[in-house]
């Protein structure tokens, strides 16, 4: 039976982190589940108790730092030290580059991005001193590969992906490592209650509105056609907590394990030929896309 760990996760009142958490409280694990609204605790906790275990519930905010220091301070003094810390936290907004305002894409920044790096920097010195962790970021496939209307997540994964890689170069020489998650698409909240659309994405008027009409039904009719577990992302980072060298990539299902093989090595002409053939073969547009 391997060691129980100390593992904080942002990000747990749905979803990836909430079954991550679940998950590992089951096993006997010390998990510090953080979310930014407490109200929202209660899918969590019917979880842990369907499972067994137990969880310590915490408040975090990760685009308040104020937040961030005062949970990270308490949970050392309370543990003295974490070995994982997963970066769950994040949303996707929806919407053509026009269509959004210049605040939705900051935030999505602020949130998907900046958030990463404000909680990694309050843990990074409990895992310098012992020369020991584990930061796992929850990435996506749209951090190797664009969707129209999905640009701002895009970018924020991009960025995402790029200090995942330079920050395991630097925390490698303090014993830290540094892991992605890529997942394709599953069925949880962010496709359904938790979805967010820029300002304009419903507006008639937009000239983008039959194109975000249509990848809007597209991408829900093979939402509900999924069938992809949302557990299997619990399951690969409980595989990736207790690797001795895991690898730093991790695609966890087969459509985007097969997107990412296209991208990696298809000539980009083709591989945007693909895209548009899927996404736009059946729109009815005025002009050429």
């Amino acid at each position: 039976m391997p060691q129980p760990k100390i593992i904080l996760i942002t990000g747990t009142s749905s979803g990836f982190g909430l079954l991550a958490a679940a998950r590992f409280a089951s096993q006997g694990h010390k998990v510090i589940a953080t979310m930014r609204n407490l109200e929202k605790q209660s899918g969590l906790f019917n979880e842990v108790s369907r499972r067994g275990g137990e969880v310590d519930v915490r408040q975090l905010d990760v685009t308040d730092k104020a937040s961030i220091q005062k949970t990270i301070k308490d949970v050392a003094q309370k543990y003295g030290y974490i070995d994982v810390l997963i970066n769950n936290a994040g949303y996707g907004i929806g919407g053509a580059f026009e269509d959004l305002t210049d605040e939705e894409i900051r935030q999505q920044m602020e949130t998907n991005f900046f958030g990463v790096q404000n909680v990694t920097r309050a843990v990074i010195p409990l895992m310098r001193q012992r020369k020991s962790g584990k930061i796992i970021n929850i990435s996506s496939v749209a951090g190797f590969s664009t969707s129209p209307c999905f640009g701002a997540y895009n970018v924020s994964k991009w960025a995402l992906e790029a200090f995942s890689e330079s920050l395991r170069y630097e925390l490698k020489f303090f014993g830290i490592d540094v892991l992605l998650i890529e997942p394709g698409t599953y069925k949880t909240k962010v496709f359904f209650e938790n979805a967010r659309y820029a300002k304009d994405f419903d507006n008639p008027q937009s000239p983008y509105y039959p194109i975000s009409q249509h990848l809007k039904k597209k991408v829900m009719n093979y939402v509900n056609d999924c069938y992809n577990d949302p557990e299997e992302i619990a399951i690969l980072a409980e595989k990736l907590i207790h690797t001795k060298n895991p690898p730093f990539r991790n695609v966890p299902d087969i459509e985007s394990q097969i997107m990412y093989i296209f991208r990696k090595f298809l000539p980009f002409r083709l591989y945007s030929w693909f895209v548009r053939r899927a996404l736009f073969s059946d729109l009815k547009f005025p002009g050429s896309l």
